[in-house]
């Protein structure tokens, strides 16, 4: 699983304040447009000619940037500079020194917007000192004869109030950003953990495929050929033999999510293959086996848990007059059961060595690595039987073991 190429809550957090701080800006600077009407005359024609366009126009791009998600922060940061630039030149530009302007100067009504604009624009530090020090260059060049000879208390307010509202603006943002990040650094922490074990896990089911391959087919084969007599079990023994072989090879070439899917009927027909190249007899029996489709990892665990059910059976339950059966069912709701027992020896399983692999590796790992459940239910004396259930049901679908008596012997069809 690949990790996100960006961080997601980040990036739309951003995408959200700067919108929102760009939509402030203009209904603030719309707010502000009968004062700059009103002291228009005020200021020299070319600075108020220069000025106001360039205030207002750095207000419209900063919206649209953020609309478009385009240049934001550089558009913040235009709005930022143009603002202290008007403000540094104002004073300059006066039409006249000595008339004293009543009320506050139409850019004091701007001042939060940009330092919220700085908020976004620039880093927590360089937001700040532009909160402070824009503010009070307002309230200086607002005593002074340039800006009006405005009353000292009244600067001093203006810049404390600015520099409250602005505060709020940068600490908002601040801790929308920081929870954002907070937020994709936990999400990129619980993806690595999450492919981390999804590899680990790809690891484990490798490891059961290949130690069911190797006793299913190796070592079983092995056995089979070191004890064939009679000229069926030598046959038998070769065809073993090929089949390790092209297990093998697909171990190589597949891995256990590649995608591919076979019919259910198609793996039924595998496994009554199975049963009837056997050196003993079993009866089998499939019921209600359709066209569904299953994937194909599943269904080389499924064809590989029961053939080792068997080859089991064959080795160790007794001989031919032993009674042995071969379920294959397709449950409701799409469940799939497969049946393999006998009447034969049975044995204790609390008295198998850990070092055995037939039944713990074979067939229990095997079946759910392919995410099904395998049940294995032995009695000394009285026989063995092996369940497979795919998917892993919550509830044991109920088997007759004596149904098996009316199925038709291995080599005939069954009733399918």
């Amino acid at each position: 699983m690949k990790a996100p190429l960006a961080p997601l809550s980040r990036r739309r957090v951003d995408t959200i304040l700067s919108r929102a701080v760009a939509g402030f800006g203009i209904v603030f600077g719309a707010q502000a447009i009968p004062a700059v009407l009103e002291q228009y005359a005020y200021a020299e024609p070319a600075w108020a000619a220069t000025a106001i366009p360039l205030v207002y126009a750095s207000l419209v791009f900063s919206l649209l940037c953020a609309i478009a998600k385009r240049f934001v922060v550089g558009a913040a940061r235009v709005v930022a500079f143009v603002y202290i630039a008007a403000l540094v030149t104002w004073p300059m530009f006066v039409a006249d020194v000595e008339q004293v302007q009543a009320g506050d100067h139409w850019l004091y009504q701007l001042t939060t917007v940009a330092t919220a604009a700085a908020a976004i624009g620039f880093r927590t530090r360089a937001a700040t000192i532009y909160l402070v020090v824009v503010p009070l260059m307002y309230g200086v060049i607002r005593a002074l004869p340039q800006g009006g000879t405005g009353p000292v208390e009244l600067g001093f307010f203006n810049a404390v109030y600015a520099i409250i509202l602005g505060a709020a603006v940068l600490v908002i943002v601040t801790m929308l950003r920081v929870a954002a990040s907070n937020v994709d650094s936990a999400q990129q922490t619980a993806l690595s953990r999450y492919s981390r074990a999804v590899r680990q896990h790809a690891t484990e089911v490798e490891r059961v495929q290949v130690d069911a391959i190797v006793h299913d087919s190796v070592l079983t084969t092995l056995l089979t050929a070191a004890r064939a007599a009679e000229g069926r079990e030598k046959k038998l023994a070769g065809q073993m033999a090929a089949d390790a072989i092209r297990h093998l090879e697909d171990a190589a070439l597949v891995t256990p999510d590649d995608g591919s899917t076979v019919r259910f009927r198609q793996l039924a027909d595998r496994i009554g293959e199975a049963a009837r190249s056997m050196p003993v007899t079993f009866s089998v029996r499939l019921r209600s086996v359709d066209a569904r489709v299953i994937p194909a990892g599943t269904a080389e665990s499924l064809y590989s848990a029961a053939v080792q059910a068997m080859v089991n059976s064959t080795q160790h339950a007794g001989g031919p007059e032993v009674k042995r059966w071969l379920h294959i069912t397709g449950a409701r709701a799409g469940h799939i059961e497969i049946v393999v027992g006998d009447a034969g020896a049975g044995f204790d399983a609390a008295a198998v060595p850990q070092e055995r692999l037939g039944v713990r590796r074979s067939i229990v790992e095997r079946t759910a690595s392919g995410g099904g459940e395998a049940e294995v239910v032995s009695t000394p004396g009285q026989g063995t039987t092996v369940t497979l259930r795919w998917p892993a049901a919550t509830r044991p679908v109920p088997f007759d073991p004596d149904a098996g008596d009316s199925g038709a012997a291995a080599g005939d069809g069954g009733d399918a």
